[in-house]
């Protein structure tokens, strides 16, 4: 899902690269209690409601306060039972997919959850069809079938071993259908969902939630151990009013939210044991992308967009401007997930003006060219396009202006609408599967609309992939990185650490840190006091 920087118990051992402060302090939880945790982020967002959702700051909500059929303990590669007590494919080709619910669940107003419920969830979302939500992940649905409360049968159109990860996104959240209206998104302050929280009350500001409070779901059926009884998502527009908000124990955590520099800076004082604060640094599957509109003149030109990612330095980023809170990333696909390659590393190299030069000139570009480059949010703020404007401008090849759009709904709107030349965008997964980050963002424009289509991957490679119920293989995912890597409808910069931090006192945090891209407030803690 896009951003604007997107229940097995793990021992220490399996947690990865972790900081020494986190691991022993769950088993010393007090859970429970009636202060509530506190978490700050500035992944800002609009819309709350599952069918119009798709940011990393919705997603945030909808993990906790949703339930899906299916869902992904920490850790855990492949989707498990939730609200279902059990899935399968019923047949080879990965077309009939079936699912039978817990009995006696219910929703959070005390409304039982049935199939029909379930039926109506992705109906709504196929219907309602929001150019901000999540429908595209569900277009392989042909129909839903129930028989009585608690079977729920999904005809697809086409083969996708891919839709249990899908579904248990928050894409399949699953809605009251006296709650919510079946044609039109219901009001961030009237939601209702079954999950491990309720949502108690949003706060706006404007169009956009300042503060979401949530407490403990007691009607909750799920695998989830709850150990908090409330928990409150505070939205910051800038990195330093995050800061300083931990600083005064307004908020006791924060996700990738921190300036970069303060935050290495933390991390060092938490290894030293000299800090106040403490850090949970682990794997992550959030990416970050510089994109082309290409149906713009300049955009448009594939010379031009391979200048580009010739041009790139993305470990000058990843260290001089993100302080070693990220790592360079070669292609769409990011580390860590199964099918991931290193495809632009392998076309382009090092950065280099002079191979830059010649693809110009080769394809009798003239130059400097002129570029616009627009952007919202980063957590580098402006010093993350000045990067990028400054190694474009090596050689004397670009001339680049940079532009913001503070408004994160306008800056959505303003991609969709082909307002702009080049754009930086963000990505949160939406479940851990190189599909997540080939489907949603390069057939036909993506979630960027970036204009950019190939029949090959759309047509072929994308289909014939998702039919592999094994999913641990590369395949067609390596060869559709190759064909990005040449066409560059966009330019991977670089991959984030998972990187919280928190106040003492605060446990559980590393428990909950994979590539999944969800958080899961319930695994928080506070020791007694």
């Amino acid at each position: 899902m896009t951003t604007p920087n997107r229940l097995a118990a793990l021992s220490c051992a399996a947690l990865v690269a972790t900081t020494a402060a986190g691991c022993a302090s769950v088993e010393k939880a007090a859970g429970g209690g009636d202060a509530a945790i506190t978490m700050g982020t500035t992944n800002v967002t609009s819309v709350l409601d599952p069918a119009g959702a798709y940011d990393a700051g919705s997603w945030l909500i909808l993990n906790n306060a949703f339930q899906s059929l299916l869902s992904f303990p920490a850790g855990a590669t492949e989707p498990q039972p939730d609200a279902a007590e059990s899935c399968r494919f019923t047949d080879t080709d990965a077309l009939t997919y079936q699912c039978t619910l817990h009995s006696g669940l219910k929703f959070s107003n005390g409304h039982p959850l049935t199939a029909a419920d379930v039926k109506f969830s992705i109906d709504r979302v196929k219907k309602i069809a929001d150019p901000s939500g999540p429908s595209p992940l569900l277009s392989t649905i042909a129909s839903v079938e129930t028989s009585g409360d608690r079977e729920v049968t999904f005809h697809l159109e086409s083969p996708d071993a891919v839709l249990p990860a899908k579904l248990a996104s928050a894409a399949g959240s699953i809605v009251d259908h006296q709650v919510f209206p079946a044609d039109k998104l219901l009001g961030n302050t009237s939601l209702v969902g079954s999950g491990p929280y309720r949502i108690d009350s949003v706060e706006m500001n404007g169009k956009a939630p300042s503060k979401v409070q949530l407490s403990a779901n007691p009607n909750y059926r799920g695998t989830a151990e709850v150990r908090n009884t409330k928990f409150t998502v505070r939205y910051f527009d800038k990195p330093a009013e995050l800061k300083s908000a931990l600083d005064s124990a307004a908020v006791d955590l924060t996700d990738n939210s921190l300036d970069p520099a303060q935050a290495a800076e933390i991390k060092d004082a938490d290894l030293a044991g000299t800090g106040a604060l403490r850090v949970a640094e682990g794997a992550s599957g959030d990416t970050r992308y510089l994109v082309f509109n290409t149906k713009d003149e300049t955009g448009g030109n594939q010379a031009v967009r391979q200048a580009a990612a010739q041009l790139i330095d993305r470990k000058a980023i990843s260290q001089g401007v993100y302080a070693g809170t990220v790592q360079p990333l070669y292609s769409v696909v990011p580390a860590g997930v199964a099918g991931h390659s290193t495809a632009f590393f392998d076309k382009y190299g090092e950065p280099d003006p002079a191979k830059a030069k010649r693809i110009l000139a080769n394809a009798h570009v003239t130059t400097p060219v002129k570029l616009t480059l627009t952007w919202s949010r980063a957590r580098a703020g402006e010093a993350e396009l000045q990067a990028v404007k400054e190694e474009l401008e090596n050689g004397g090849l670009f001339q680049v202006t940079v532009q913001q759009e503070p408004d994160w709904t306008a800056y959505q709107a303003g991609w969709k609408n082909g307002s702009y030349q080049a754009y930086t965008v963000g990505w949160t997964p939406d479940y851990a599967d190189a599909d997540d980050y080939i489907s949603p963002l390069v057939v036909n424009g993506g979630a960027y609309h970036n204009g950019w289509n190939n029949p090959q991957i759309s047509d072929q490679l994308v289909p014939d992939s998702i039919k592999l119920t094994d999913r641990t293989g590369g395949g067609a995912y390596e060869q559709i990185q190759k064909i990005l890597a040449d066409a560059v409808p966009m330019v991977p910069l670089f991959q984030n650490k998972s990187f919280y931090v928190y106040r003492p006192g605060i446990t559980g945090v590393d428990g909950t840190l994979d590539n999944t891209g969800v958080f899961r407030f319930w695994a928080i803690g506070r020791t007694s006091q």
